[in-house]
């Protein structure tokens, strides 16, 4: 979504729809949580500008990304909920581990949405070092959390 503006908080508000009534739930990662937490405050903030009502926001922690898909599909199976939002910061840092999480929070995610038919959006940064995360959490790319809000938003927009 940010490609042509190189910036993760300006997106196209054309076709956002009427969300005043949804539910979101955002399940965030306690793994660098100097980054996943700005990136849930992008999310909220987002969600507030987009119409949706704070007591419609529900919160959670899990204790890494890779807790993401099951701490997910916890708020997917629920009614009351229409969408979530999963957020985590997996650095590559020396070893491979990256290669793996990321692999299976992409694929647990997908396998929820589509298991519970709702949205279920990727806001897991993937970056190479601490300061490309920095950039992608409110620095001077924006905040991927802005964009995965409004991912969540859009995406309701279909049912």
């Amino acid at each position: 979504m940010s490609t042509a503006h190189k910036n993760l908080s300006v997106y196209n508000t054309a076709g956002i729809p009427d969300v005043s009534d949804k539910r979101f739930a955002i399940v965030t990662a306690e793994w660098n949580e100097e980054i996943t937490f700005a990136l849930r405050d992008g999310a909220i903030a987002t969600l507030l500008k987009n119409g949706v009502k704070e007591e419609n926001i529900t919160l959670a922690t899990v204790p890494g990304s890779y807790e993401l898909s099951y701490g997910s599909q916890v708020f997917a199976s629920k009614e009351n909920i229409d969408a979530v939002i999963a957020i985590g910061c997996v650095i590559q840092g020396e070893t491979k581990h990256n290669d793996y999480i990321n692999n299976a929070v992409a694929q647990g995610l997908t396998d929820v949405s589509l298991k519970y038919n709702k949205p279920v959006i990727f806001g897991v940064l993937t970056p190479n070092t601490y300061e490309q995360a920095q950039d992608r959490a409110g620095g001077k790319y924006g905040n991927k959390g802005d964009e995965a809000a409004i991912t969540a938003v859009k995406m309701l927009g279909l049912k």
